[in-house]
């Protein structure tokens, strides 16, 4: 493999690691998912803005759904 193959799956890797939060708050569609976005692109880069937003988006209820 490429040496410049492998440094972008690795690029691709980190930064799919560090929006975890904000892929996990949408995917479970909390409420607030916009704030965790936030919070996660503005603190993210400090491991305690991460975790905050980490924690937010796994344990906030997500939205009922509508039974139909």
């Amino acid at each position: 493999m490429n040496e410049n193959t492998a440094e972008v799956i690795l690029l691709i890797l980190i930064l799919v690691l560090y929006m975890l939060p904000t892929l996990l708050a949408f995917a479970r569609d909390i409420p607030r998912r916009k704030l965790v976005t936030v919070i996660n692109i503005i603190l993210g880069w400090t491991l305690i803005g991460w975790l905050v937003a980490f924690l937010w988006a796994t344990l906030e209820r997500s939205t009922p759904e509508e039974i139909a």
